[in-house]
């Protein structure tokens, strides 16, 4: 058992994976918090080394402390017997970032009253460029909410939800990336098949996807206004839309996005 820490910590996190360290480095960068205030626990000794060299000063060890706030940053299938552990030193509050485990199944293992904060964060988090939503359980206050919105807005933006919405997040936010990362496939393949270079299309097609990103979320024009304004009449790019919309695309990315969300509500019932 971790040896009682004063309040002189701001965070403990708890998985010193890709998600942590993420989350870890964006509250570094933002001055949130410093090597010297924050503490990571992760059980793998090669993988303790690594974050110990990575971050001078930081505190990196295999057992929690007690009486710190605590972000859980582990494997959905482990991340409940870690938190009934967790319980056991009684951590002021815990925000959970792993997929499909309820807000419910937090407090029946941490004690009375403890703060618990759920979150879907995605990957991009891993750059700075998270897209996350967090919803609060029923002893936390909206200080504790807006804590967690704090931690995570350092690696991206937040909205704050009820958890019954969490589940469609997922399905829109959570496991968006790889409904891009597949168009980008795709349209890399598109380019080599009308007879570019592999190189050539994996270049135009990441720029394509960070230039339009970019200028949809800084031009302040609608994605609909957005798409119009390159879209002449009888030109190429209507030409190529009018494929996607024989192919009813929208629907398509409805049911894409319901069968993510629908995953998700069975493993949180799991």
């Amino acid at each position: 058992m971790g040896a009682t820490v004063p309040i002189m910590f701001d965070v403990q996190v708890i998985g010193g994976g890709k998600m942590g360290e993420a989350l870890l480095g964006g509250l570094l960068a933002t001055g949130w918090t410093t090597t010297e205030r924050a503490i990571v626990v992760e059980p793998s000794a090669d993988r303790r080394a690594e974050l110990s060299e990575g971050y001078p000063g930081l505190l990196v060890q295999a057992i929690p402390e007690s009486g710190v706030d605590t972000i859980l940053a582990v494997k959905p299938n482990i991340v409940l017997d870690v938190a009934e552990q967790l319980g056991i030193l009684g951590p002021r509050r815990v925000l959970s970032v792993a997929a499909g485990v309820k807000i419910a199944d937090f407090e029946a293992v941490l004690p009375a009253g403890t703060p618990v904060i759920r979150a879907i964060p995605n990957t991009p988090a891993l750059v700075g460029l998270g897209a996350a939503a967090v919803a609060g359980g029923t002893s936390a206050t909206t200080a504790d909410v807006a804590w967690a919105s704090e931690v995570l807005s350092s690696v991206g933006i937040v909205e704050v939800v009820e958890e019954v919405d969490i589940d469609a997040v997922t399905g829109l936010s959570g496991s968006g990336p790889a409904y891009v990362f597949l168009l980008a496939e795709a349209m890399i393949a598109a380019g080599q098949q009308v007879g570019l270079s592999e190189s050539t299309s994996v270049a135009l097609v990441n720029q394509t996807l960070l230039g339009a990103a970019t200028l949809l979320t800084e031009s302040g024009d609608s994605a609909a206004v957005l798409r119009r304004n390159v879209t002449s009449p009888n030109g190429t790019t209507a030409a190529g839309l009018a494929v996607f919309g024989d192919h009813d695309f929208g629907a398509l990315v409805a049911e894409v996005v319901q069968a993510a969300r629908d995953r998700s509500v069975e493993l949180g019932d799991s």
